[in-house]
């Protein structure tokens, strides 16, 4: 049978070394998992007990609205005012999606067509990679670099582009490379984008993580970015919640309306409790994201001290849950996917193999803070075991 957008998917990489994963632990391995950003801090308190609350009332069974209730698009336009300084109409320039992927994807769909391009960094995230291509669009590469030399990268990418592309997707912080961003860089990205009549989509699944006196700003702060740029946000990362499926697309008021649109067709919103639960976390633990910062900051300073100690050179990340680390040159004769079972077989350590973000992630691996510091030191100590070349 032919099933048409998904016949030219690749295989998942990450599914190879998931079930490599599983395998060893159903036969009495204790793996230490790096893979998968599957956030295990626990949700605001106070989320958890109203979603409890919410649920109990039978009104909140039915069905919801797909552009999330008014006083979550109240809360999350509060909270970009007091964490970027950027006034949201909550109205017309929010929405609520289920996830970032969902309204990530489902935005492609109303900005992109077949005959369309799209400019994408190299490596990226898989969905901003195959988002665009759902909707029928062609990949233009922007090979991802940090400061004016993405920017010179873009420019080239844009000049041999054909079709012009009509849509730009970053993310910064950024998964999986962790570069990060400022607001001079995200300028020149609108300005850019100004330029070439390009519909930016920023997505900032990392919003809150920013280590060592880094603050990641929101492309919404540029003055008129609004006038080209939307801006995904989600509470997966900054608030713990990622099962809860709650994020946001926030900025230009005519792509809000869009999607909107698109969403009354294929959805009737989250569970209405939740959605009750985290207007509650963005109201009342609106200092939870600092929390969760400061644990994945230490976790981070344990795996990069440690495994610069056991001779695999990395740099600390300034932001994300993640470190985008090159194969060692003692072991780069592997493939990512190689170096990542080898490392499950050998190591008890589960890594995301960096070609899983395209090609342009062949050469690294990319490890998830996911394990507490305790779990992380002896992930290291397996490692020095089972890579004795490092010494």
């Amino acid at each position: 049978m032919e099933f048409r957008r998904i016949n030219n998917l690749p295989p998942y990489v990450f599914s190879t070394i998931n079930k490599l994963k599983v395998d060893a632990r159903q036969a009495g391995e204790d793996v230490i998992d790096f893979g998968f950003g599957n956030p295990d801090l626990p949700s605001p308190e106070v989320a958890v007990e109203k979603i409890a609350e919410a649920a109990s009332l039978k009104h909140n069974h039915r069905y919801s609205l797909s552009r999330g209730i008014p006083k979550l698009r109240e809360a999350i336009a509060g909270y970009y005012d007091s964490r970027f300084g950027v006034e949201l109409d909550p109205d017309s320039e929010v929405i609520n999606v289920i996830g970032a992927k969902e309204g990530c994807t489902h935005l492609m769909w109303v900005l992109l067509q077949p005959g369309d391009s799209c400019l994408v960094p190299a490596p990226s995230y898989p969905i901003h990679i195959w988002g665009p291509i759902f909707a029928g669009a062609a990949i233009r590469e922007v090979p991802l670099a940090p400061g004016d030399e993405f920017i010179d990268n873009l420019e080239q990418s844009w000049e041999y582009a054909w079709p012009k592309p009509k849509v730009l997707v970053i993310s910064f912080p950024h998964n999986p490379t962790t570069i990060c961003a400022d607001i001079d860089f995200l300028t020149k990205i609108v300005n850019f984008a100004k330029e070439k009549d390009l519909v930016v989509v920023h997505d900032n699944a990392y919003a809150d993580l920013g280590f060592d006196g880094y603050d990641p700003p929101s492309i919404l702060q540029v003055p008129g970015a609004k006038d080209c740029c939307v801006e995904l946000y989600s509470m997966t990362k900054s608030f713990s919640m990622a099962g809860w499926r709650v994020a946001f697309m926030v900025g230009n008021k005519e792509i809000v309306a869009a999607l909107a649109k698109l969403k009354s067709y294929l959805d009737y919103g989250t569970f209405q409790p939740i959605q009750i639960a985290a207007t509650v976390a963005l109201q009342e633990a609106a200092d939870h994201p600092k929390h969760v910062n400061k644990i994945y900051q230490e976790r981070r300073n344990v795996l990069c001290d440690g495994l610069n100690k056991i001779g695999w050179e990395v740099e600390r990340p300034q932001g994300t849950m993640f470190l985008w680390a090159s194969i060692p040159e003692q072991y780069s004769h592997m493939s990512s996917v190689e170096m990542s079972s080898f490392l499950v077989k050998h190591a008890n350590v589960a890594t995301s193999p960096g070609v899983g973000f395209g090609p342009g992630g062949e050469g690294h691996i990319r490890f998830a803070m996911i394990e507490n510091e305790q779990r992380t030191m002896q992930g290291i100590r397996n490692l020095k075991k089972a890579l004795p070349d490092l010494g």
